[in-house]
């Protein structure tokens, strides 16, 4: 069984680590094409949220003391990420084919808007995993 649990462990933290470090990046600089990042983006999200279901069964089913707290307010955070990503990000890049140029603009201002507003989000939820122990 614990060969399962460092393969969940394992996938959770790499999704994550992509996940945040994709949206930080393209938050930080608008020349990258956050089109091109969205959807696997949006694809780790799920991996994320589906391992970390996992997790929870595993270490805190039928416990919800300060330390499963402090990690539901990182989750809380997490879906709230997904949510902008998919309302942003997604929704303009999915308009940038018949753009024009001055609307492409816009939309990529949205883009970069709604990854820097995820990226925050991720970091709450970093810090939160990382520190749901000292609780």
């Amino acid at each position: 069984m614990q060969y399962v649990y460092i393969v969940v462990i394992g996938l959770h933290v790499m999704a994550g680590v992509f996940w945040a470090g994709t949206t930080i990046a393209v938050a930080r600089d608008s020349e990258i094409k956050a089109e091109h990042f969205i959807r696997p983006q949006l694809g780790a999200s799920g991996l994320v949220f589906l391992t970390g279901l996992l997790l929870w069964y595993f270490f805190h089913q039928g416990a919800f003391g300060s330390m499963e707290v402090v990690l539901a307010l990182g989750i809380a955070a997490a879906l709230i990420a997904t949510g902008v990503q998919g309302a942003l990000v997604a929704s303009a890049s999915r308009q940038l084919a018949g753009a024009d140029a001055a609307k492409q603009t816009q939309l990529r201002a949205k883009m970069t808007r709604g990854e820097r507003i995820a990226g925050g989000l991720l970091v709450i939820t970093v810090f939160c995993m990382a520190t749901a122990r000292m609780f």
